[in-house]
């Protein structure tokens, strides 16, 4: 390993895991080299004959071909994360002082309290009321784009708690700094660190908790809003200053960051442009109000959980020896919920761990879509600032506001404008019609072209040549729920698949938008990766159905055991699982890791990437509209305690299931098949590869046969 240490963080580059890294990449694609020359030359020998038996065994030929294909391509662009590995480390303690730290605003969205319930929510924005940054220079934002009441009531109360829970937390130094997380047993041990006065403060605090918590659950007689469709005239636009403490007398009430409720105008005759319009709401709003140079985005579920990070990513942004050009800093998403028999695999330990250390040895990691520190001025223009419209802004670029207009070049003075006109102006910038005819979500703010608007907007910028960093501290920055039963994470894949292969397929895609921008080759290979690995449910179909088939039938589709190219499909399979296996262990991870993993992926793939490619194919032919709709009607205790006792629950995802049962089922009559044909004809030897496939799958597939066999009830498959 080879350092560089500046004063504020560390650069440490893994040159031993690069370079073992790369002869793996050599050893893996001429084990792939080999096998397609074994399918070629295989080929002259079916076209010498004739009969079924040729013209089907050229259409599996042709069929294991295409999927090789596919595996090789995805796997390709697969191994520009393992080419440069770096980790970092930093020392908050060389900030040079609480004075010289810029303004921070944070941007936390919600959209349904049915769905995401407010007290979660407020947890959320008093943790990130508590970071340890100066007050004055913290502004907490939430986006609600429900426009419910309950949720406009819980952040009044959540102003009110938080005068209480904010100078406590700072008093004593309280880590973890979500109230519903500290006084659930997740604290870490805060409550053994003081004396006789810490508890008894802390009892009181607790009683302000559990009232605060009843006056939100309660909702002081509103109710959850129907807030999934808009029907008249819509809503106007609510830009509510909950606590604002600039010229506060109070001193709790000063000790406080600003905390503002914003919701955005909706109309049905308007583009809603989901989260996406919500930010950039936020944006403007915020840009008037606090203007901080840097932005902090979380997901409404995910609290604060080391007040530290804050000035974690500012020794990164506010470094002298960095370039200019980053643009933001991303934390890891960990999980609070997340057991160690992860069997759905909710801490995505391949990306966080693998894939996001990879990226950041070459232009950075992906925007993930929470817990990350970005700075404003990258989502207005290019880093050297050439944009013609960055110079001059003006209205056609940037909206009718010549108070947004002059926050952008930071002209616009705390003490130009009242409270009173602030908020007719961000009642203005929060309105429907205010983005019609600018370059907002085209060229300026988060990218409405995709669905994904982090992912998009991130991969937008480091076109544009902007960078990123990626910080994985020991004390987890931020902490979320997983999600604990198959149907809502296959729901997730399936957006994120159906999205990242449309944006392959499209203008932007990596494979010639990147590649003709500022990012550097082996990035837009990390980007072309996400765009095309959801193509692997093609592969795994025809590996899951024609050889079985084959199998059945007598017919080989991979070489004799006893011949020498078995020995290159089978290093080749054992090249992959080996390597699987060693990067499980070397980020902490167990041999249950390892197989939860291997399990998890096919079922996903089959399950949830096959319904994103099939997406993006209607997509394309015009027909956006899902035909389904899957709701979960289990009660939650049931979830936690089936994802506890390592069981899965298939409840409500059993539309998804039907590929992979399919699959289950067509192994296993396969397999009785094929043995039959081994024992009478003796042909082992020719066999086993596809023995040993089917054996393979249908071990991985254990819990979907355990559903189809313990069938009970609408849970279980």
């Amino acid at each position: 390993m080879s350092s560089t240490t500046s004063l504020l963080h560390k650069t440490t580059v893994h040159h031993r895991l690069a370079a073992a890294n790369r002869a793996h990449i050599l050893l893996h694609l001429l084990l792939i080299l080999s096998i397609f020359y074994y399918r070629f030359s295989t080929y002259i020998d079916i076209e010498a004959t004739t009969s079924f038996y040729a013209n089907f065994s050229t259409f599996a030929w042709l069929c294991m071909v295409v999927a090789e294909l596919i595996l090789t391509l995805v796997w390709l662009f697969s191994q520009s994360f393992r080419w440069r590995p770096l980790s970092r480390s930093v020392f908050p303690e060389n900030l040079s002082g609480e004075k010289d730290l810029p303004g921070l605003d944070i941007f936390v969205c919600t959209a349904d309290p049915s769905k995401e319930p407010t007290l979660e929510v407020m947890n959320t924005v008093i943790s990130a009321m508590c970071l340890d940054y100066p007050p004055e220079k913290l502004a907490v934002y939430l986006s609600d784009d429900g426009g419910a009441a309950v949720t406009l009531h819980g952040m009044r109360e959540a102003a009110a708690f938080a005068r209480w829970w904010v100078p406590f937390c700072r008093k004593y130094g309280v880590e973890t700094r979500a109230p519903g997380a500290y006084f659930s047993g997740r604290s870490g041990g805060d409550e053994c660190q003081h004396g006789d006065e810490f508890g008894d403060e802390e009892k009181e605090i607790k009683l302000r908790y559990e009232h605060f918590k009843k006056l939100v659950e309660n909702g002081d007689g509103t109710q959850v809003d129907d807030v999934n469709s808009i029907s008249g005239d819509g809503r106007p636009p609510l830009v509510e200053v909950i606590h604002d403490n600039r010229g506060n007398n109070d001193e709790n009430a000063a000790k406080m960051p600003l905390l503002v409720y914003v919701s955005r105008e909706r109309r049905p005759s308007y583009p809603h442009r989901f989260k996406a319009g919500a930010l950039n709401s936020l944006l403007r709003v915020s840009g008037i109000l606090s203007n901080g140079p840097y932005v902090v985005v979380l997901d409404c579920d995910m609290y604060c959980n080391d007040p530290a990070s804050a000035k974690q990513a500012m020794c990164l942004h506010l470094d002298p020896n960095m370039s200019s050009k980053l643009a933001f800093v991303q934390f890891p998403q960990v999980f609070y919920n997340v057991t160690k028999n992860d069997i759905y695999d909710g801490q995505a330990r391949s990306a966080f761990k693998t894939k996001w250390q990879g990226m950041d040895g070459l232009m950075g990691p992906v925007l993930t879509g929470s817990g990350y520190y970005l700075k404003r001025k990258a989502l207005y223009g290019s880093p050297d600032q050439e944009d013609t419209y960055l110079h001059q802004p003006d209205a056609s670029c940037f909206g009718d506001s010549n108070m947004f207009i002059a926050s952008i070049n930071e002209a616009l003075g705390k003490a130009e404008a009242s409270t009173e006109e602030l908020l007719h102006e961000a009642h203005l910038l929060a309105s429907c019609s205010f983005e019609k005819g600018t370059k907002w979500g085209s060229e300026i703010g988060y990218s409405y072209d995709c669905l994904l608007e982090s992912t998009f907007t991130g991969y937008y910028m480091q076109c544009k040549g902007w960078t990123s960093m990626y910080l994985y501290p020991k004390i987890p920055a931020f902490l979320g729920c997983a999600a604990i039963d198959m149907k809502d994470g296959l729901i997730q894949l399936r957006k994120w698949n159906g999205n990242l292969l449309e944006l392959g397929f499209s203008k932007f895609s990596p494979l010639t938008y990147a590649l003709s921008s500022r990012m550097s080759f082996l990035h837009s290979m990390c980007y072309a990766y996400f765009s095309f690995q959801p193509l692997w449910a093609i592969s795994f179909l025809i590996y899951g159905i024609v050889p079985q088939f084959c199998f059945a039938r007598g017919i080989p589709v991979f070489p004799k055991v006893n011949d020498a190219w078995f020995i290159a499909f089978l290093a080749l399979w054992l090249s992959s699982l080996l390597q699987h296996m060693y990067e499980v262990f070397s980020s902490g991870g167990t041999l249950r890791t390892w197989w939860n993993e291997q399990r998890i992926w096919v079922i996903k793939v089959v399950a949830g990437s096959l319904f994103g490619c099939i997406d993006c194919i209607m997509k394309k032919i015009g027909n956006s509209k899902t035909v389904f709709r899957l709701t979960n009607k289990a009660i939650a205790k049931e979830k936690v305690e089936n994802y506890e006792k390592g069981k899965f629950d298939f409840e409500g995802a059993q539309v998804f299931m039907v590929p992979m049962v399919g699959l289950v089922i067509w192994n296993l009559v396969c397999l009785i098949g094929g043995l039959w044909s081994i024992l009478d004809k003796g042909n082992v030897s020719e066999m086993f590869g596809q023995l040993l496939l089917s054996t393979f799958l249908l071990l991985v597939s254990y819990p979907i046969i355990e559903g189809i066999v313990t069938r009970k009830g609408k849970g279980k498959m």
